[in-house]
């Protein structure tokens, strides 16, 4: 099955799920699904960042500072965020992300709403990313991050999901 015609829960603007559709369908429709965002950081406290694929559906060959993807149909947030995390890093065994908030997303027209449910993990693992998902990875620093926040095309919803986790954070 391609992307494209994996099933995601159709929800409203309160979160309830209304119905189903392949996710082709969702983002042509433009109609409201959930994502996960995972930050992950080292046994050092770097943070986890990667380069997109140009195969990807939505903001194909940008830079990201948290791995993650879309919840499945019947899924929870919970678990898609631990097996997007697994999958994105090439691991298995992470600890059970954090969650930390929650928000609507709206990409201004590109592909609709989405629920963001943010978590953050800490992998001491050695990563080996899906070469499907991930471009080219390292582990940046807080500064060298903030250094390449202007440098560099990031998806606009992870910018979204980094500028609330810096308020909920109180930074």
């Amino acid at each position: 099955m391609s992307a494209a015609e994996e099933i995601l829960d159709v929800v409203d603007e309160q979160d309830r799920v209304v119905g189903q559709a392949p996710r082709g369908e969702v983002y042509a429709r433009g109609l409201i699904h959930r994502c996960v965002f995972v930050r992950v950081r080292d046994a050092e406290g770097r943070f986890f960042v990667h380069r997109r694929t140009p195969t990807k559906l939505v903001f194909p060959s940008m830079y990201d500072m948290f791995v993650g993807g879309v919840v499945g149909a019947g899924e929870s947030y919970d678990e898609a965020a631990l097996r997007e995390a697994e999958e994105e890093l090439g691991v298995r065994g992470l600890p059970r992300p954090e969650h930390l908030f929650t928000f609507l997303y709206d990409s201004a027209g590109v592909a609709g709403k989405w629920w963001s449910a943010v978590y953050e993990v800490r992998c001491d693992l050695p990563v080996n990313p899906q070469a499907e998902e991930v471009a080219w990875h390292a582990f940046l620093t807080e500064e060298e991050l903030a250094g390449r926040l202007g440098d560099w095309a990031w998806v606009p919803d992870g910018l979204a999901a980094h500028e609330r986790l810096r308020e909920h954070l109180g930074r």
